[in-house]
């Protein structure tokens, strides 16, 4: 199914939000121009405004992450880079700040600018020319600059409400031809022929919100797959040039022992695929007001997918990626 073009805004002249799944880019997320029944008072939106900007950097010998996250009344930030060669992480680094204590901002689109800046670590994420995008990230152990895009095919744009919040906002892309240079204490790992994609998100969240998460790329095909606060709205496969929406998504594995193997699959009979766990990156907090519970496998998926239930089954081996059992209270 052939999805339509992204609007320009989220929210429409009449206070209305343009909710479903849409090929491209938006330029707006405007959640304060909302109207009843959706609209919501500056002080809810200030707790309940969640965004987040996550690049991931895949390359044959390293998988590196990237998050700036914006909570409204604090924030955070996150880098790893894992050697796949020794199935090692070998720079894992957090950071927390209230407004007031650094510089961070997450863009209000794909387009603009993220970036986090505190003492010992800065991070910017920017568009450039072409339709394509730079990453460059100080901190303690790690180091990355990285350019990437144009995107292989159409973003994702979903949005849809969300229960004991308000709505959400998400924009996914496809796999990016990637260049550049992850630096660890250890080694320096080069980008270049290596796959890169994002994940912006932007939406008035819950205060308890979950999800399970899985997302792997290279330049032919790809996915994104989510169950929880946000349903199945952004399930998606990227393929032949194209995003195709996906049904349902279940996550079968172990909570106890989140590197076993993983099963997913969608109720359309569109994709299966079995997650093969070599790493992780792990965090808890609990900070009073607020805790979260995450971990991200880092591994690769094989199986198949395909672009109708009646469509030949697309063979998927070894394609790296990430799975995510995420908790937060914000």
């Amino acid at each position: 199914m052939m999805l339509a073009a992204a609007p320009q805004r989220i929210v429409g002249a009449d206070g209305q939000p343009m909710l479903g799944r849409f090929a491209g880019a938006a330029q707006s997320f405007d959640w304060h121009r909302l109207s009843a029944p959706h609209g919501r008072s500056a002080l809810w939106r200030r707790f309940h405004h969640k965004k987040w900007h996550y690049v991931s950097l895949v390359s044959e010998q390293v998988m590196a992450a990237v998050a700036i996250v914006d909570l409204g009344w604090t924030s955070t930030c996150f880098a790893y880079a894992y050697d796949r060669r020794d199935s090692d992480i070998v720079a894992n680094f957090s950071q927390d700040g209230l407004p007031g204590r650094l510089s961070v901002g997450v863009a209000d689109n794909v387009a603009g600018r993220s970036w986090f800046k505190a003492r010992g670590t800065t991070i910017a994420i920017e568009a450039i020319e072409g339709g394509r995008q730079r990453l460059a990230l100080r901190c303690p152990y790690l180091e990355i600059d990285a350019e990437f895009g144009p995107p292989i095919g159409p973003l994702l744009l979903a949005t849809g409400p969300v229960q004991g919040g308000a709505l959400h906002g998400t924009q996914k892309s496809p796999g990016m031809p990637l260049s550049g240079e992850v630096r660890t204490w250890r080694d320096e790992y080069p980008l270049a022929g290596g796959v890169a994609s994002f994940d912006y998100s932007n939406g008035l969240l819950a205060r308890e919100t979950s999800w399970r998460w899985a997302s792997g790329h290279n330049l032919e095909m790809g996915f994104n797959l989510q169950a929880g606060y946000f349903g199945a709205n952004e399930n998606a496969l990227w393929l032949d040039g194209q995003v195709l929406p996906l049904g349902p998504a279940h996550f079968i594995y172990d909570p106890k022992d989140p590197m076993e193997r993983w099963h997913i699959f969608t109720e359309d009979d569109q994709l299966e695929l079995f997650f093969t766990p070599e790493g992780a990156r792990r965090q808890d907090r609990n900070m009073v007001v607020a805790a979260s519970r995450y971990i991200q496998p880092i591994g690769t998926f094989s199986g198949w997918v395909r672009s109708a239930p009646d469509a030949p089954k697309r063979i998927v081996t070894q394609l790296a990626g990430v799975t995510e059992d995420h908790y937060s209270r914000w």
